[in-house]
């Protein structure tokens, strides 16, 4: 049995404002409603795999940011 493909395979390469664009798209279509429930829960998965992106692109800046006043402390 082959496994399905990933349909959020693209995600690890999206910068963090493409990835937040295409969040606020994704919130925007599932508050309009409308879309079936098999789209919509594909929606949602998409956007919790997006929001897992921006996290990750956050949590990177928070650590250079940590280290950037770390050094700045070092140097002072």
């Amino acid at each position: 049995m082959a496994a399905e493909p990933n349909p959020n395979a693209d995600i690890d390469a999206l910068s963090y404002e493409e990835a937040r664009e295409q969040l606020v798209g994704i919130v925007a279509k599932l508050e309009a409603g409308g879309a079936s429930l098999e789209d919509s829960l594909a929606l949602w998965e998409r956007g919790e795999a997006l929001a897992a992106r921006c996290e990750q692109w956050l949590e990177g800046a928070r650590r250079r940011l940590a280290a950037a006043r770390g050094q700045a402390s070092q140097d002072a």
